[in-house]
Formats: C-alpha cells, structure tokens, sequence
C-alpha cells in the first residue's frame, strides 16, 4: 500500500501524517463517502420512480388506445356482417315464399285436374259397367257362335283333307292347328264385319308379318278415327313373344290399338285384359273387347277433332300436364327448389363458421389484455389504472 501524502492548502507544504490523523481522515473521508452514496441512491431513486410513473402512465395510454381502437373495428365489423347477413336472411326468405306460393298454385291447379279426371273416371267405369252388363247377356249368343265356329271347322277340315290329303297324312299335327287358326281367322273376320258393317276389316296377306287382319274404325260419317290390330291364335300354350311381334306391326300398320284373340289366356290372366300395351281375349270375349276399344277410339278422336276445332281449355291442359314439357319444366324448378335450400343451408353454415371464428378472436384479445392487466396490476396495484375494455364490468363476454 503506498503511502499517504498530504498538501497543505496554504504553504503547499508536502508532509506524511501520522496514524492518528491517517485514522481521522480516513474516518472522515468515509463518512463524507456514506453521505454521498445516499445522496446518489436517493437521486436515483426518484428517478426511477419518475421514469417508472412516465412509463406506467405511457403504457397505460398505449394499451387503452390500442384496445380501444381494435375494439371499435371488430364491432363495426360485427355489425356490418351481422346488417349482411341479414339482408341476405331477408331476401332468400323472400324468394322462398315466391316460391312456396307459385309451388301450391300448382298443387291447387294439379288437385284440381286430378278431381276432374277422377270424376270422368267414376263416369267411364259406371259406363262399362252398363256395358258389361250387356256383354254378360250376350254370352249366351256368343256360345252358339262357338258351336257354329266348330262346325265351320270341321266342314273346312273335310274340304282340305279333299285336297291335300297326302300332305296332312305328313304333317297332321302341324297342319290341324294351322287349319285350325285359319278357321277362327277367318270366323273373327266374319264376327268383325258383321258387328261393324260401316267399319273395313282388312286381311293381312299372308307372309306379311304376323298380324292377321285390321279393322279401319270410321265415325257416322264415313270418316277413318283409328285402327285396330287383331292377331288370332288357337294354340294350347300363349307364347309371350307374341306381344312384342303384335306392336311391332302396330307400328308398322300404324294402328292405334293391337289385340290378340287366343284359346289359351297367359296364365295370370283368367279373363281379358290388357299386359304390357296389347290387349289379350278369347274368342268368345272379342266382340265385347271390339266393342269398347272402337268406342274409346272415336271418343279420342272426336277428343282430339273438338280441341282442334274449339281449342278445348281441358283437353289442352291435360295433355300439357302429362306431356314431356310440364314433366322437365316440373323437374327444373324442384331442381331449383333443392339448389336454394342447399344454397341457404351453405351460406347458414358460412356465417356460422364466421361467427364462431370472430368470438374465437374476440375471446383471444380478451384474453391478451387480461394478461396486460394483470402485468400492470402486479406493477402499479389493482386501483393504479383502469384497464377494463368495456365500462360494465359484468359484460358476458368478459365474464366467460
């Protein structure tokens, strides 16, 4: 340790003191040391304290700006996509009521053909009631006819036996029923002619595809409302290829409705009736059957000649709503119908997802400035600064 050396202040005199005053000086020089450091400590302290006030008071602004601002545009935006939303709520509300409206005009318009057709139905049966009725009364005819058809056959067998006697020696099975289904050809053409005389009853060459004769129906006055198609069969079994031959040559004739007369009925049928667009009868039903398909026949013509000539409402109407045009027309607007309720139930969805991403947002500021305020808290104490986001200190939000 070097020594210490004092100057006096006056002389300039250099001199070493003793241990007694090194001791005094020291004393002192430490005591005005200890002064000064607590001078310094507390000039520091207050500006510490100070620069702590100013940075408590600056963040405090800060924060509140900060909050205040993020919180003003989140509610403008949550009030702008709520007004959005609602406007778009409104208007799809209101075409689904157009829609629901112009939809139960059409089932009033449909419940009402329905009621109109039905009561032209009950007419119709109520008709062919009465007609049926008849046709029982006339069975009784009808049987000496099959007696009478029988004898024709035998007389007809006798006479071509006489001619082809060794030709049916050969083919005696096939030729029988041959014979036999050209007997009854020949009795339907007779039958036929004989109930319609007005109508012509055509025989189809034979060769000629597999119908064998057409009956051309003609009104009171001579003209032509439809045709009529007759295949006769007088097997043991029914063939059910027989039916798609038969419309095939109602194609090719062009008739309006093909029959076929046969001994043995299909086996789910026990009388006549009609299976996949061919109506199927014996012998003994085929003047009945004739009967009612030639007065369905000049009824759609006559039909088809009153909505040509007087444009019937009706008959329009009816034909439009069975036609192609009202089916793809009904089908493009239940398309439409299902595309709104999906395009609602989407955008429902959309907002919703909205919704639930901006609380999330809000939940997580929320969130953020109760850490800040609790930092701040812990800082300054609970009642240096108030830092709440909304005035009402029991908002929902916040208390979540």
């Amino acid at each position: 340790m070097s020594e210490l050396i004092i100057t006096c202040p006056h002389c300039n005199h250099e001199f070493t003191p003793g241990d007694s005053t090194r001791a005094e000086i020291e004393k002192e020089l430490r005591t005005k040391m200890v002064e000064w450091q607590k001078k310094k400590e507390a000039e520091t302290a207050l500006q510490l304290e100070a620069e702590r006030k100013r940075i408590q008071s600056e963040l405090q602004d800060t924060i509140r700006k900060t909050l205040a601002a993020d919180y003003e545009n989140q509610l403008k935006m949550f009030q702008q996509n709520a007004a959005d939303a609602e406007e778009k709520l409104k208007e799809a509300r209101k075409k689904e009521l157009d829609f629901l409206q112009k939809e139960q005009a059409l089932i009033n318009k449909e419940q009402e053909l329905q009621l109109t057709v039905q009561r032209q139905l009950i007419e119709e049966r109520a008709k062919l009631k009465e007609q049926l009725a008849k046709e029982e009364a006339e069975k009784i005819s009808l049987k000496d006819q099959e007696h009478a058809l029988r004898i024709r056959e035998l007389e007809k067998q006798l006479e071509d036996q006489k001619k082809l006697a060794e030709e049916m020696r050969r083919k005696s099975e096939q030729g029988s029923m041959q014979l036999q289904g050209e007997v009854q050809e020949l009795m339907l053409e007779e039958l036929l002619q004989g109930t319609f005389p007005f109508d012509k009853i055509e025989e189809v060459g034979k060769g000629v595809r597999g119908a064998d004769c057409i009956q051309l129906v003609r009104n009171q006055f001579g003209s032509e409302a439809g045709k009529i198609i007759y295949e006769s069969k007088r097997t043991k079994d029914f063939a059910n290829d027989w039916i798609e031959k038969l419309k095939k040559d109602m194609r090719h004739f062009g008739a309006d409705v093909a029959v076929i007369v046969t001994q043995t009925l299909p086996k789910d049928m026990e009388r006549f009736g009609e299976k996949d667009g061919v109506y199927i009868c014996t012998f003994s039903e085929v003047r009945s059957v004739a009967l009612l398909l030639r007065n369905s026949i000049l009824k759609v013509a006559d039909a088809r000649k009153s909505q040509d000539n007087k444009g019937d409402k009706m008959v329009m109407l009816y034909d439009y709503l069975t036609g192609t045009e009202f089916s793809e027309q009904w089908k493009a607007i239940s398309e439409g119908y299902r595309s709104m309720r999906s395009s609602i139930q989407k955008e429902r969805d959309a907002m919703e997802k909205l919704w639930k991403a901006r609380e999330k947002q809000l939940d997580k500021i929320l969130l953020n400035a109760a850490h800040i305020k609790g930092s701040v808290e812990g800082i300054a104490g609970a009642d240096a600064v108030n830092l709440n986001l909304l005035e009402d200190d029991n908002d929902p939000m916040l208390l979540d």
